[in-house]
């Protein structure tokens, strides 16, 4: 498949149309999570519903130096803040998980899972509550600090903008996309916890259902090819020989 997009990525405003294409979706509920930020945005008609958006800035680059900072306080000893980001960012991709239960898992040692790390030079890290910890602030960020709400009540406030007539068709179909959904136990957490938020604040009737499909970690991507590759879209790009030929101002001419 021929991937159009190089750098920079696509932008915010593109992401979630991109990755519900790549799911045949043109209605429902994108949540993102991903490197550097985690949305939750309406979707109707092949349209992204801008007022109805809500972010946060905890993402899978805040989880890894959360993850470093955990095991600096668990491991003083091991030289874990000397260790290269790459590492860090490998330990949480096999490493760590999301709790159904983080209160119940904290504060009970026997629910926690130890697990062994090679961070190089036959040296093996072990970390046992880490694991579910570091995923966390994205349903939880008062634990970094943030007063700001977690992943599933911005999915829920972004179903609440919407005109009623709409909210049923949308909570049906929520499109999970970007490497933090990837967590073991992330699609059980946000399924249980964005029901609870519908039951808590008088919407028993929605039931969301969300679609996790195998590649959505890099859904944004894969769903650009998608969308470039269609014959209707080929009249807007903009190649280099034009660009050499013309100069910046074919940039105008071509797409506003």
């Amino acid at each position: 498949m021929y991937l159009p997009f190089l750098s920079p990525p696509p932008t915010p405003d593109l992401q979630p149309l991109l990755y519900c294409s790549l799911s045949n979706v043109l209605s429902g509920l994108a949540v993102e999570a991903g490197a550097g930020v985690c949305h939750a945005t309406p979707i109707y008609g092949g349209h992204s519903w801008h007022k109805a958006t809500f972010r946060q800035d905890v993402a899978g680059s805040t989880l890894s130096r959360y993850l470093r900072d955990l095991l600096v306080t668990a491991c003083p000893n091991i030289g874990v803040q000397a260790l290269p980001h790459k590492t860090i960012t490998q330990l949480k991709k096999r490493c760590c998980y999301v709790s159904l239960d983080f209160e119940g898992d904290l504060h009970n040692p026997a629910r926690h899972h130890p697990a062994s790390f090679c961070v190089g030079k036959g040296c093996y890290l072990r970390i046992t509550s880490e694991r579910f910890c570091c995923p966390e602030p994205i349903f939880q960020p008062c634990l970094l600090g943030q007063s700001g709400p977690g992943l599933a009540a911005l999915a829920f406030q972004a179903l609440q903008k919407m005109p009623p007539t709409l909210r049923t068709r949308l909570a049906n179909t929520v499109v999970l996309a970007g490497g933090s959904t990837l967590f073991p136990g992330f699609i059980q957490r946000l399924d249980l916890e964005l029901e609870g938020q519908c039951r808590r604040h008088g919407y028993p009737a929605l039931r969301p259902h969300l679609v996790a499909n195998p590649g959505r970690g890099s859904a944004v991507w894969t769903g650009g090819s998608m969308v470039a590759s269609l014959g209707s879209f080929q009249c807007d790009w903009m190649t280099r020989a034009m660009y050499q030929e013309c100069g910046s101002r074919l940039v105008h001419e071509v797409f506003n």
